[in-house]
């Protein structure tokens, strides 16, 4: 009994730590690689989930204005009774149909009878007309430019999402670089401090052996202290670049995400090199891909839209009406002996201001929207090719000096070990193998922080684009 409660309380133990495992990706394994957060900031990260909400809110956005051209079902009745006679009973349903044109479609019946009824418009009657703009209202009219502008809207969102997402996406490639390098370099701190150590030692050995000075040991001590003071200020670091990277890092349940201290990043992707596509394709790709200037240049095509409807409005507005009419509730009963001619009912509006100043005035200022956004499309397009040339060469110099760096140390490297077997052969001392020691950890250092700015410039590279997905 005793050996299968037990058994029962491991696999409980078990589905308890497979739960927290699904419920916490990151954790499934020591290694992070960048693919990984990148996945979850575009799945979880608040931001992420407000730019869809742009795209839902669009979508609401257009669905609203197509409510403009919903058929619509009007019913008017009203009846008067006094001293027990009928003074009128008035029924009117009516259906209207808008159309995608500015032609309006309406058909109703009508149903009046009582004492005191107007002859004209007693009995039953049906018809089915039109109502035509021929002045304003017949290009464009308010409801036909709302849906148009709606649909660039909706597109429009897309674009804001993506442009968004890129600037989410850039901030979460740094964050991730610059942990990755903290890591790096933290290690390397470490290594380079348990080689002082041993060396300590051994050198504390030949002392008390007779073949070393005091003075040695001091040396050694003094450069194991000094590079521990060094890793204890990257091991801070690399605890801060921690907490910053997991700013980007939520739960799908919304919840914040700690990253633990035991996860790495992928050294393999720290020591690559990103490619790049030429300068002239980049240019071209944000041009026909970049988010902001797709967004800039559908905010002039509404605009565009919103200047022809304020034209309109100096147009004077003429309407005409037309009806066939019946004398039952059958509209195309008698459609012979020209039932047309003998049985319809028409008429014209007209309306004009005669100084047109608030015409003139809307339109004006449609011209100057017009042109801003015109300038400013512009300006992104102007702005965005700057940006790609300058990330550009900051990605290629910097690539080159990752490339002297590598040739830096290699040559501090093995002047280090020269010297040791100096040393070993009694001719330096210790004192130089500790400023060798030095300058090549100075110079893996400086190699770490270049590839993170390297690795950050690619990436950048890929934002200016606006490619970042």
């Amino acid at each position: 009994m005793w050996v299968i409660k037990n058994k029962f309380a491991g696999l409980l133990l078990i589905c308890l730590v497979a739960i927290n495992v699904n419920a916490q990706t990151i954790g499934t394994s020591d290694v992070l690689s960048v693919q990984t957060v990148m996945e979850w900031v575009r799945t979880n990260h608040p931001v992420a989930k407000q730019a869809n909400l742009l795209t839902e809110r669009a979508d609401a956005e257009l669905t609203a204005t197509r409510g403009a051209f919903d058929p619509t079902f009007n019913w008017e009745a009203s009846k008067k009774t006094f001293d027990g006679k009928n003074y009128y009973q008035y029924t009117n349903p009516e259906l209207q149909l808008p159309t995608a044109s500015p032609i309006t479609i309406k058909t109703g019946l009508e149903n009046n009878r009582g004492v005191f009824v107007n002859p004209e418009n007693s009995g039953k009657l049906s018809y089915l007309g039109v109502e035509v703009p021929l002045g304003n209202g017949l290009l464009i009219d308010k409801r036909r430019a709302a849906l148009q502008q709606a649909k660039l809207m909706q597109t429009q969102s897309r674009q804001d999402r993506l442009a968004q997402l890129n600037d989410l996406l850039l901030d979460a490639y740094a964050a991730y670089w610059r942990w990755a390098g903290a890591w790096e370099i933290n290690q390397l701190l470490l290594q380079f401090a348990g080689n002082a150590s041993n060396r300590l030692r051994l050198v504390k050995i030949n002392w008390q052996n007779g073949d070393r000075a005091v003075m040695d040991t001091i040396e050694a001590n003094a450069q194991l202290q000094q590079i521990l003071l060094f890793q204890s200020e990257a091991a801070m670091k690399l605890t801060n670049a921690g907490i910053e990277l997991s700013y980007f890092l939520w739960e799908a349940n919304e919840q914040p995400f700690r990253l633990p201290e035991y996860v790495r990043p992928d050294a393999n992707e720290f020591r690559g090199i990103p490619a790049s596509s030429p300068l002239e394709e980049l240019l071209a790709t944000a041009m026909n891909l970049n988010p902001e200037i797709r967004s800039a240049a559908l905010k002039v095509n509404s605009m565009e839209i919103d200047k022809k409807l304020k034209f309109q409005s100096m147009l004077p507005y003429l309407s005409v009406k037309a009806n066939i009419l019946n004398t039952d509730y059958a509209i195309f009963k008698g459609w012979e002996n020209n039932f047309i001619s003998n049985n319809n009912r028409w008429g014209i509006s007209f309306n004009m201001p005669l100084f047109l100043r608030q015409g003139r005035g809307d339109y004006k200022r449609a011209q100057i929207k017009l042109k801003e956004s015109t300038l400013q499309l512009s300006a992104k397009r102007w702005q965005t090719e700057n940006k790609i040339r300058y990330y550009y060469t900051e990605y290629s110099r910097l690539q080159d000096q990752l490339q002297l760096t590598d040739q830096v140390q290699n040559n501090f490297r093995q002047l280090l070990k020269n010297e040791e077997l100096r040393f070993n052969q009694g001719e330096s001392s210790l004192f130089l193998i500790n400023s060798r020691e030095i300058k090549w950890l100075e110079s893996l250092q400086k190699q770490a922080e270049l590839r993170v700015k390297f690795l950050t410039s690619a990436y950048q590279l890929q934002w200016a684009t606006g490619t970042l997905r």
